[in-house]
């Protein structure tokens, strides 16, 4: 039997990201991973083949609406291949996944191919078509992610009624998609679509999309997709969803009570996500799952088994790749005897339509729940040079701070590349700066940076220049 300092059962972004922290810290690792390829839902069915359709989609709608604007003329007609565009898709995941076997191999990492198991506390058996081996550990990870989460009502059946892992690879263009859930997941696959030429109606249980962040982006993003043509519902209950040959009936209740029937060709579920421990046999250790299925654990991630540990989306809080990487680490290190830490409050969340949507810190909801004293900035972005050389007129900037230490408590965004601006927030509110601090550091001059800094100011005493 092969013997550990660390076993990760998972090889997605927490578990690969865990596995090698563990290897640099000079601990001897093996990753255990069920599938012939290693990265989880997000390299593999997630965040690297959804931006993937997100870019190319972006690019064949600018062909079609925006190029001309910009003096270019493209003789005969734009043509959409779809299957070439699933073919990028898949090389780009391919090549993803490829770099973590270096990785692992660099790292020496060992990594192991089956589905993870639990014999006792410290053994783990891996069983691979029919063939079963076992390990022995004195530390495990359990890093096994979570799967599309079924209506109570409905199965996914893979071909009209679809989870995000089907949407991924259609074989044709719906002529009405019809998307449940106005989350994250279920946006981003609606605007691919929405730009290959599909017809698409969203609806949402709560009374906004991206009910979770702050409710001005909210308000901002339905006025985009609604502009674009994408026909979003809030407040209805989706009551059945039933199949008929290629067309799928959905039915549902709004908010006043009244039923209301949508038919399209295909109907995408992307309710959320749920954590996913199916074969580990938690029972044989001792673990406990919360009334989620989500394996609880204490403030180091420790379960109740005095050796494991769990993390990412199997465990609570925000199903996040980079949010299951910082797990990673900080568990690498704990085990290490190092003092890690992650400040949840900080973790930023990101929509990848376009324009983008990011959050971190606190909502003006949240805020006004706590009665917490607060200013406000905001600054919209199409008052900038560089927004308007690009056509990215969409979208703001919004600072929220402390009314009194003037200390940064949230920043919320949309627009053009805020996915990659975000990081700005999030670096400024670590080191617990002001907004001030943010008005008073030179921004490069035209970027869309500059609607960070615009806001800062317009937060210290209404001083944004450019409004």
């Amino acid at each position: 039997m092969s013997s550990f300092d660390v076993i990760v059962i998972g090889s997605g972004p927490g578990g690969y990201v865990s596995a090698i922290r563990a290897a640099q810290l000079g601990m001897k690792t093996a990753l255990v991973e069920k599938y012939s390829t290693m990265g989880g839902t997000c390299l593999n069915v997630g965040c690297i083949p959804s931006k993937s359709l997100l870019d190319s989609s972006h690019h064949y709608e600018n062909a079609l609406h925006n190029f001309d604007d910009h003096g270019i003329s493209v003789e005969g007609k734009i043509k959409l291949d779809l299957d070439k565009m699933m073919s990028r898709k898949s090389s780009v995941v391919e090549q993803t996944t490829k770099g973590l076997e270096y990785l692992m191999n660099k790292n020496k990492v060992s990594v192991f191919n089956g589905l993870g198991s639990f014999k006792d506390s410290t053994t783990v058996e891996i069983k691979n078509n029919g063939k079963s081996e076992v390990i022995n550990g004195k530390n495990i990870i359990i890093a096994t992610g979570s799967k599309p989460t079924k209506l109570p009502f409905v199965d996914f059946d893979g071909e009209r009624i679809i989870s995000s892992t089907e949407a991924l690879k259609l074989k044709e263009v719906p002529k009405h998609l019809v998307v449940i859930g106005g989350g994250v997941i279920g946006l981003e696959l609606g605007q691919v679509y929405n730009r290959l030429g599909s017809r698409v109606t969203v609806i949402e249980y709560q009374d906004r999309i991206i009910p979770n962040m702050d409710s001005s982006l909210s308000k901002e993003l339905t006025k985009v997709f609604k502009k674009s043509g994408v026909k979003v519902n809030t407040s209805h209950k989706v009551t059945s969803i039933e199949r008929n040959g290629d067309d799928v009936i959905i039915s549902a209740e709004n908010k006043k009570g009244e039923k209301i029937t949508f038919e399209g060709d295909y109907c995408l579920i992307s309710v959320g996500r749920s954590a996913y421990t199916e074969g580990l046999d938690l029972d044989k250790v001792g673990i406990t799952t919360d009334k989620y299925g989500r394996v609880e654990v204490d403030v180091n991630l420790k379960t109740n088994a005095h050796n494991i540990y769990a993390i990412g989306d199997v465990v609570k809080g925000m199903m996040l790749a980079h949010k299951a990487e910082e797990e990673g680490v900080y568990v690498a290190e704990h085990i290490a005897g190092q003092k890690p830490h992650i400040n949840y409050n900080l973790i930023p969340g990101v929509v990848y339509t376009w324009p983008e949507v990011a959050s971190v810190g606190q909502t003006e909801e949240e805020l006004k729940v706590n009665g917490k004293n607060y200013k406000l900035g905001q600054f919209p972005m199409r008052a900038l040079g560089r927004s308007r050389a690009s056509s990215d007129l969409d979208g703001f900037v919004k600072i929220l701070a402390d009314a009194e230490s003037d200390e940064i408590l949230g920043i919320h965004m949309i627009g053009a590349r805020c996915a990659d601006l975000i990081s700005e927030a999030v670096v400024a509110m670590e080191y617990r700066a002001s907004a001030e601090d943010i008005a008073r550091i030179s921004h490069a001059h035209p970027t869309f940076s500059e609607a960070i800094k615009e806001a800062a100011l317009a937060a210290t005493e209404d001083r944004a220049i450019h409004i």
